[in-house]
């Protein structure tokens, strides 16, 4: 089996991407003040977890190489394809 990490000066890195979120220390504009509550995004970013998008893809991600962009955001930015 494949492992999707590396290690590089003695840590351990990651080939599949992962985005976390966090904000911004530059600026004050928060993009969560400005999406109404019932929003058709937020209500799918509060009833769907997709945890199962790098469970099912962990396997086909190389050792080597730069981090992919993450996975969760990728499918998240098709289903915005497809809602609009």
């Amino acid at each position: 089996m494949l492992s999707s990490t590396k290690l590089y000066g003695g840590s351990l890195l990651t080939m599949m991407g992962q985005q976390t979120r966090s904000e911004s220390l530059l600026y004050y504009f928060r993009i969560e003040d400005h999406i109404p509550e019932d929003h058709l995004l937020r209500l799918v970013d509060r009833h769907i977890d997709f945890v199962f998008v790098r469970e099912t893809l962990k396997t086909s991600h190389s050792h080597t190489g730069r981090p992919s962009i993450d996975p969760e955001v990728l499918l998240r930015i098709l289903l915005i394809g497809y809602f609009y």
